[in-house]
């Protein structure tokens, strides 16, 4: 445990951190190295945080790790993180029970190379089988924000015309449960690495009254230290919810 963290010792950590793992092709390219060994390393990094949060207390972790948009880059680096999220869910499958891990997966699956996706669908399945106090991993595969609205609103739209549900009785709380996230508390702190401070289409529904957290360092130098000073800076947010307290 770092200084840091001791020097917060009973301040709970938040329920749901949520990140934007970014910086990969940027650390490995200042390096002279192919944008795939950031990825890599940055996987890598994925796992000891993972790990780090599970320790700390966090029970939900939700990470951006292909967005709708990823499609755009390169066939060879697109084939290496397919190949790189096979490897890791296959992982997490052998260790999920030994360590207290649940995976969960937001995004449009149908995308994916289809032993991707049956691999995925399989680690979700045996997930449901484990304790509801293992933490969490949301993992956001092939995921955007807008797209996983248009999509709730189609499953909704769908279930109107069967006669399942009503367009006026449509709400927030209604609409939620139609959502990738259904069932996942909404992020407490959002955190985004790398010097971006955008969104990047990620979590837009759910991020609404996230706290923001961003930092210069690159996902792959990204360590547990910079989980505590986001943790730190959190913990000194007055949320009001738009709220005012007495």
């Amino acid at each position: 445990m770092s200084e840091q963290n001791q020097a917060g010792a009973g301040t709970a950590p938040p329920r749901h951190i949520a990140i934007i793992m970014d910086g990969n092709g940027r650390w490995a390219t200042r390096r002279g190295l192919p944008r795939t060994a950031g990825h890599k390393v940055g996987a890598e990094t994925f796992r000891k945080i993972a790990y780090y949060c599970k320790d700390i207390g966090v029970q939900y972790l939700t990470v951006y790790a292909f967005s709708t948009e990823n499609w755009k880059r390169s066939v060879e680096e697109v084939n290496f993180l397919m190949l790189l999220m096979d490897r890791y869910i296959r992982e997490l499958m052998e260790l999920m029970e030994r360590d207290h891990f649940r995976i969960h997966f937001s995004g449009d699956l149908t995308a994916l190379p289809p032993n991707l996706e049956k691999l995925a669908r399989k680690a979700t399945g045996m997930a449901l089988e484990l304790p509801d106090d293992y933490c969490l991993v949301n993992a956001c595969l092939n995921y955007g924000g807008r797209d996983e609205i248009v999509r709730a609103a189609r499953r909704y739209a769908a279930d109107c015309v069967q006669g399942a549900q009503k367009p006026e009785d449509l709400d927030e709380t209604a609409f939620s449960s139609y959502l990738d996230s259904a069932g996942i508390p909404e992020p407490d702190l959002l955190i985004r690495p790398g010097g971006e401070k955008r969104l990047s289409n990620f979590l837009l529904w759910q991020c609404a009254y996230a706290e923001f957290y961003f930092t210069d360092t690159l996902w792959p130098d990204f360590s547990p230290e910079e989980i505590d000073k986001a943790v730190a800076f959190y913990a000194r947010r007055d949320r009001r919810f738009g709220g005012v307290k007495e």
